[in-house]
């Protein structure tokens, strides 16, 4: 039988949790990109982080490409950071987490904003020093599923000047740029804003993917 106390406890956690996805929402209804600075608690940031690492040291992680599976195209010049695509059948903990979290983010966003998010997909993106990811559109041509992207950074130590800010260019002509900041989360239509990933000088981690319908 549960006590009180933890019924209250549950119940703050879920307040809070609720509170984020409020603020990624509402900054995205303002301004076309919605950001959460604590998307991510610091103790799963770091978690995925070490899980991102392991990755690299077992060589699991591919050199990126632009397109979808029928037209993929590896080419540095345009992008040169190294993903590891999520998967719920690996079974990990901290992976369990974010996906649980993420269900919860589309369950909520799908109930308040009638989005109809059916599905995602999620990978580890790693830049190393002087990667970069030039100025694209999440939406491919041929396929018109990816509705919103999101970004989540996995950085706490990265401190102004150290590079990789994602850049966002807006309809009015301004330019939008954001730190990777650990455990932020940024979220925008996959089909309306081109960004880019600006060359970073220290390696910078994230999740990244995209809400589908």
């Amino acid at each position: 039988m549960h006590t009180f106390g933890q019924f209250a406890t549950f119940c703050i956690k879920i307040g809070i949790v609720q509170q984020v996805f409020e603020t990624l929402i509402e900054t995205f209804l303002t301004d076309k990109v919605g950001i959460s600075k604590h998307f991510l608690s610091e103790t799963l940031s770091l978690q995925l982080k070490s899980n991102l690492l392991g990755h690299l040291a077992q060589n699991d992680l591919i050199t990126a490409g632009t397109g979808n599976e029928n037209t993929i195209l590896k080419d540095t010049a345009i992008r040169s950071d190294k993903i590891y695509w999520l998967d719920k059948t690996h079974n990990d903990p901290h992976e369990n987490a974010f996906f649980a979290l993420m269900d919860e983010f589309v369950s909520y966003l799908n109930e308040t904003c009638y989005t109809g998010i059916t599905s995602y997909e999620f990978h580890y993106a790693l830049y190393e020093k002087g990667s970069f990811y030039k100025r694209h559109l999440d939406r491919f041509r041929n396929d018109d599923r990816r509705l919103f992207s999101m970004i989540t950074y996995l950085n706490p130590d990265w401190k102004e000047g150290d590079g990789g800010e994602l850049s966002i260019f807006h309809d009015d002509g301004q330019t939008q740029n954001i730190s990777p900041m650990n455990g932020k989360s940024v979220f925008f239509r996959s089909d309306e804003l081109e960004h880019e990933v600006l060359q970073t000088l220290v390696p910078r981690m994230s999740i990244t993917g995209w809400l589908k319908r």
